[in-house]
């Protein structure tokens, strides 16, 4: 799978249900979510070795987001960072709360699960949370201040990073992309909730928007994330 660059720090993995970052640290590499299967392969195209990812970076605790962490975590040696409220989930001493569909998401939601088979998804292997994120977190070692956001609401202990000097965000499945336009990202534990987080990100400064699933936005994000209507979505 090609690829994408998005800015000459980041890019974008695609697979078949979604999109895994790539970010360049000064001393490797970090990666936003790990559900694609050949995120080393994609590495080593960078020149990229497996000890030089030093950090993974999950926005939530669903199998699409931290399908592969376990097999990168031996392969690399990386620290995993997950937001304080799903640790739990992601080292599976905790269920995971099961999303509440909407009447449009159901049928979605079976063509989703259909699609994780044919796209050979990582089975879930439970991994250790090295660094429990909350809100307010400033990541040090990435080349400029990354700001953790807190926007429960996909799951409880979602969390996005803003880039602030880049103007990056990584929103985490709060949005997706269709049509070129913003969108609430379906299938959440709490719709009420992700909307108001939703919206908090709207207010953000950012140029880029990396979703997960769906193209990236690379121009005037915060716009695009304002001019959404995300109550309206999945309805």
């Amino acid at each position: 799978m090609e690829l994408t660059r998005i800015t000459s720090d980041v890019r974008q993995l695609p697979y078949p249900v979604g999109n895994v970052h790539i970010v360049r640290l000064p001393d490797g590499y970090a990666l936003i979510d790990t559900g694609a299967p050949a995120v080393l392969e994609a590495l080593g195209e960078l020149g990229a070795r497996p000890q030089d990812v030093r950090r993974i970076v999950l926005t939530h605790c669903h199998v699409d987001h931290m399908g592969s962490a376990a097999d990168l975590v031996e392969a690399t040696g990386a620290r995993v960072l997950a937001g304080a409220l799903d640790a739990p989930f992601v080292q599976g001493t905790a269920p995971e709360p099961e999303a509440v569909l909407t009447a449009s998401e159901r049928a979605l939601h079976e063509r989703v699960l259909a699609g994780f088979d044919k796209a050979d998804q990582p089975a879930l292997r439970h991994v250790t949370v090295d660094v429990e994120l909350r809100d307010g977190d400033l990541l040090e070692g990435w080349g400029e201040p990354v700001r953790v956001l807190h926007v429960p609401g996909h799951t409880p202990g979602s969390v996005a990073l803003h880039l602030t000097s880049s103007g990056v965000l990584f929103p985490g499945d709060l949005v997706a992309t269709a049509e070129g336009r913003a969108i609430l990202g379906p299938f959440n534990a709490d719709r009420a909730e992700a909307i108001a987080s939703f919206h908090r990100l709207a207010a953000l400064d950012v140029d880029i928007v990396c979703v997960p699933h769906g193209p990236p936005l690379t121009e005037n994000g915060s716009a695009a994330l304002r001019a959404a209507a995300p109550e309206n979505d999945w309805l």
